[in-house]
């Protein structure tokens, strides 16, 4: 089950992305970066291929009883599987942003070193993007999530566009990838 991790109270991106774009991966991490055209189905080719590249990391356990209950009524602990669940949703919605409002060519980055997951998507639009409230409109949750379940994320300017992110702790631990207080 998905938790919310609290959020950052002024709902904006982190101010200062301490780690940029990575111009290559740190040493022995696990990087990928494929480009999508803005059509209805990148959404789901993107959750696809999150899904695909963690469980190539290593970063899924087949075992793992994340979503399965206890037969004695406790919750079972929380691990990889909930890391590929929430990292596929966050993309969908960082995807989903980029097709409606960049309505162009754009690229998922993913990269995996020291504990963290980290999710880029990089589009031709220059309007950052805003946390709404979920209120009972149809749409405009997508950044709310985003801030409610990774541990980090912001925007930054990229050229003629722009890339957000965020960040995920991979190590399955409770409170792993939660925001820090």
């Amino acid at each position: 089950m998905l938790q919310l991790s609290g959020g950052s109270g002024g709902h904006v991106p982190d101010p200062v992305p301490r780690y940029g774009s990575y111009p290559q991966p740190p040493l022995g991490a696990g990087h990928l970066s494929v480009e999508y055209d803005p059509r209805p189905t990148a959404a789901r080719e993107a959750r696809a291929e999150v899904r695909r590249q963690l469980e190539e990391w290593g970063l899924t356990d087949p075992d793992d009883l994340a979503n399965k209950d206890d037969p004695k009524g406790r919750d079972a602990p929380k691990g990889r599987d909930d890391l590929v669940d929430v990292a596929e949703l966050l993309v969908s919605e960082l995807v989903t942003n980029a097709v409606l409002h960049a309505a162009s060519r754009f690229r998922l980055t993913l990269t995996a070193a020291h504990g963290i997951l980290r999710c880029e998507v990089t589009d031709t639009g220059r309007r950052t993007p805003r946390v709404r409230h979920a209120g009972a409109a149809e749409s405009g949750r997508g950044m709310f999530l985003v801030d409610a379940l990774a541990r980090r994320w912001g925007c930054h300017q990229d050229g003629p566009g722009k890339t957000v992110w965020f960040e995920l702790g991979t190590c399955g631990s409770d409170g792993c990838g939660r925001r820090q207080p």
